[in-house]
């Protein structure tokens, strides 16, 4: 027992990085005691020994326990605190633990971490002038002194670390590739296994979005948590959202990830702001960007700080072999690689493997590829320098995943390489003209210009309306006027009122793109006809907005449905000789069309927004899980909305028609026409707002019409966004989805032209 407590002692002290002559002075116990205990040499450790070794070491309360075991000691329970009173904020805050943890679970099993066995992140303590002053990163209160941090560990001690900081602020720093998103990822997962009840929730938020000049950290921290997680939309009280008042509330954690991906001339601003807030956080940056931030402001207030080390030589040598086949001989196809590298022969080689992720490249193009041999990287002729071999393995790595293998069997959707490399290098440069790493399925439209899309707003509306008209109008005709005279007369309705209602429709889209820079971001919404629940927060704004929306909308379409409409009338039967009459009718139209289709959309959309509820918290947890919600929800509008316009349509005509009676002379509203007119106006509003007006019908019609079929895009977009994502190419981050790494996504929008 002795020999095994010895052991335990040794590796604790060295874990915090302690001589034995340290530890002696930290814990009053002295050296020869210690040596002894180490060396295991006959001796019964007391209980108050062992507890002021503990305390030196500052181990967590698992390990205490485990070394007072070991001692043959058993330190009693401390009774059992009283439980914190549950509240509404305290279990949502529980609920989304759980989630993020499932989530980040099933990313880090995707993404292979532990295949053979997670590559060896470790850090050292980053320079002094990059931190605050150990008083303030140990909380020390006036006149005192804290004690000096150790900072040194590797990826397994993550969370250990953080929580040996008495500021709750720590700064991961390294270079490109160097393991920081995966440390992230790590510490997020360990994090919520250890934490308890009433402590914040970790939550991974990517920096590069955020304009730190736009609003305050909190706003982007609470935007974010809505659009990653739409259950957060529901009401709180105090607070638009359940998601401000966690973040509010401090129930969040932020690992705010790429500081160094924020737009240039930003970091200043980010790090003043990150200064303005005490909230306790984890940031990971290239050193870089971070140093130049430092020298322009000032060190991020109470933050300690760790800079990610290089992989060795060792590190390679224990990893390689494992991720491919023996040969014959007992060997690997690493072996005469690993060779060069032991004995110096290969500098630049050795220099781009040492981060992880040019490791991880080099194991899927050589050991996950049978045939392929590695030694080709000791070709000095072929690549003269490092700059030269990393291209090559980034180069590499989006066509090795799409080959197929001999033998495999056939993959779900069969993407040719080329094909996939030039659809995945447009996605790269579509992101790099937004500035942004986050690949979200709802802003794939923006690749086109504003006016294009304007045009095909106009035209999916204008033929949707068209579509229906016909349907309605042409049966109708042709009863009345016979085959011959009711087709042309349809026919012509259909061709002049689809593009009036297109216009229509377009206009107040260009509006609310060109004018409000408006993007149609996915609802975080389901429609719900029955049940009180939680509407979720700011209900009366989203009313007020959408009833103004709609009585615009139906206002703008029947000022030009109405005289079209008796222009159609016109073109089939001829033209009065008194045209003074034709233009005293069609502008008597245009206002009691504007009027009925306005008064109508208004309220109809309006209560739509009344039947709304948020979206339950597991309800989404992927891209394409966002993408079926949305899907669903918008479709079950236009069943809600579609009856309701027609029926508005029919009951406000009578309305407006009785009101102005006599004012604007002899007006007809018959229940026939009402309700033609009803079924072609509600289902062709209805339509072209799927289409034009929310986040799912843009994806529709961009993203999975046009961008394919100008071959930007393939046309099962999602199958081919979740396959990258299971080959790995792409990664999960929320809501959206991120290319593997940000150096791949740059050598891929680089390389595209070509």
């Amino acid at each position: 027992m002795a020999s095994e407590f010895g052991t335990l002692l040794r590796r604790l002290r060295r874990q915090a990085g302690m001589t034995q002559e340290q530890l002696s002075e930290r814990s009053t116990v002295g050296v020869r005691t210690i040596r002894r205990l180490e060396t295991g040499d006959p001796t019964d450790p007391r209980l108050g020994t062992v507890k002021l070794l503990a305390e030196a070491l500052d181990i967590s309360p698992a390990e205490r326990r485990k070394l007072l075991s070991e001692a043959g000691e058993e330190e009693p329970e401390e009774p059992a605190p009283e439980p914190r009173p549950r509240d509404a904020l305290t279990d949502a805050a529980d609920e989304l633990a759980r989630v993020v943890g499932g989530r980040w679970q099933r990313e880090e099993e995707q993404r292979r971490i532990h295949d053979p066995f997670p590559l060896p992140v470790r850090w050292q303590p980053v320079s002094a002038l990059l931190t605050d002053h150990d008083d303030n990163i140990g909380r020390a209160p006036a006149g005192a002194a804290a004690v000096p941090l150790n900072l040194t560990g590797s990826l397994d001690d993550i969370d250990g670390t953080y929580r040996r900081i008495p500021s709750r602020r720590l700064v991961v720093l390294g270079r490109a590739g160097s393991g920081k998103t995966v440390l992230t990822l790590r510490f997020v997962l360990d994090y919520l296994r250890t934490r308890v009840a009433g402590e914040p929730v970790p939550v991974i938020f990517s920096l590069g979005s955020w304009d730190p000049t736009a609003g305050t950290l909190r706003d982007w921290l609470t935007a974010q948590l809505l659009r990653d997680y739409p259950g957060l939309t529901k009401s709180a009280p105090g607070h638009p959202s359940l998601a401000a008042a966690l973040v509010e509330a401090g129930h969040i954690l932020p690992v705010l990830d790429g500081f160094d991906e924020l737009a240039a001339g930003l970091h200043g601003p980010a790090l003043e702001a990150l200064n303005a807030t005490t909230l306790p956080l984890l940031l990971t940056s290239r050193p870089g960007e971070y140093t130049g931030a430092i020298a322009a402001t000032d060190v991020l207030t109470g933050a300690a700080g760790i800079e990610l080390i290089d992989l060795t030589p060792d590190d390679l040598a224990n990893y390689l072999p494992r991720t491919t086949r023996r040969n014959a001989e007992g060997g690997t196809v690493w072996d005469p690689v690993l060779a060069e590298l032991r004995d110096g022969r290969a500098a630049d080689l050795a220099a781009v493997l040492t981060t992880p992720l040019m490791v991880v490249l080099a194991r899927t193009v050589y050991s996950d590829t049978p045939g392929q041999d590695p030694a080709v990287l000791l070709d000095t002729t072929r690549f003269p320098d490092r700059e030269s071999l990393e291209d090559h393995l980034l180069g590499s790595f989006v066509p090795t995943v799409y080959r197929q293998q001999p033998g495999a069997a056939q993959p779900r959707q069969g993407w040719e390489a080329d094909r996939a490399q030039r659809w995945l290098g447009y996605l790269a440069r579509h992101l790099d003209k937004l500035e942004t790493r986050d690949l979200a399925w709802w802003q794939l439209g923006t690749a086109l210009s504003r006016s294009s899309r304007i045009l095909i707003v106009v035209l999916v509306a204008s033929i949707t309306t068209a579509v229906f008209d016909w349907l309605f109008f042409l049966p109708f005709d042709v009863i009345n006027f016979g085959a011959g005279l009711g087709l042309r007369a349809g026919l012509i309705d259909g061709l002049l009122v689809g593009p009036v209602v297109g216009l229509g429709f377009g206009l107040v889209y260009g509006l609310m793109v060109v004018v409000g820079g408006t993007v149609f971001e996915p609802s975080r919404m389901r429609v719900r006809l029955f049940g009180r629940g939680d509407r979720g927060g700011g209900l009366a704004r989203r009313f007020v907005v959408r009833m103004g929306a709609g009585i615009l909308g139906g206002f703008v379409v029947g000022l030009g449905y109405g005289p079209v409409t008796m222009l159609a009338r016109l073109l089939m039967f001829g033209f009065p000789e008194e045209l003074g009459w034709v233009v005293e009718a069609a502008g008597i139209n245009m206002i009691t069309t504007g009027l009925i289709f306005g008064l109508a959309a208004g309220p109809v959309f309006g209560l739509a927004t009344v039947l709304e509820a948020p979206l339950d918290l597991n309800a989404v947890t992927s891209p394409a899980g966002l993408v079926a919600a949305n899907r669903t929800t918008v479709l079950r509008q236009v069943l809600l909305l579609v009856p309701l316009l027609i029926v508005a349509i029919m009951v406000m005509g009578w309305v407006v028609v009785g009101l102005l009676q006599g004012v604007l002379g002899e007006l007809v509203w018959t229940l026939s026409g009402g309700l033609l007119t009803g079924a072609v106006g509600g289902l062709g509003a209805g339509f072209a707002y799927a289409f034009a007006f929310t986040a799912w019908g843009q994806w529709v019609i961009l993203a999975r019409v046009w961008l394919p079929l100008t071959g930007k895009l393939p046309w099962a977009m999602l199958a081919f966004l979740e396959d990258a994502y299971q080959r790995g190419v792409l990664r999960q981050a929320g809501a959206v989805y991120q290319f593997r790494h940000a150096r791949l996504q740059d050598h891929l929008s680089r390389t595209h032209p070509a």
